[in-house]
């Protein structure tokens, strides 16, 4: 299992650091939220993975979600990083390492703020993988 979600995980990864706009404005993807981190920033969200499989091949359906961290007065920057993130995923190849995307589907996306911390937005896709 862990596997399918290490192939996406690292296409995504790679596709984020390729798009040009993110490549020039984030200070970093991260496996997680790091401590003392430059803003803007992605954070890699551990997502929700479950049975995707049929009677003959295995398969995998995995909630890829990013969080985009930002500092700025408004959400405005947010906004325009979130949807460069979203640009970015559909880049990704249909074809990882012992897998193939099925499916790449936008579920949601959401925008908090902590009134004394930074904005962060969530980018959440369903992604259906079927072994190769």
């Amino acid at each position: 299992m862990s596997d399918a979600v290490q192939a996406l995980q690292a296409a995504a990864v790679a596709a984020l650091s390729a798009h040009p706009v993110l490549a020039a404005q984030l200070k970093g993807i991260y496996d997680g939220p790091p401590p003392r981190a430059a803003f803007p920033y992605v954070a890699v969200t551990d997502g929700l993975v479950g049975d995707w499989g049929t009677k003959t091949q295995q398969g995998r359906e995995i909630r890829l979600a990013f969080t985009v961290w930002d500092d700025g007065e408004a959400a405005s920057r947010l906004t325009d990083l979130m949807g460069h993130v979203d640009d970015a995923l559909l880049a990704i190849p249909r074809d990882l390492p012992g897998w193939r995307i099925a499916s790449f589907v936008f579920l949601r996306s959401i925008i908090l703020r902590d009134p004394a911390g930074p904005w962060a937005g969530l980018v959440e896709h369903r992604v259906r993988l079927l072994a190769v």
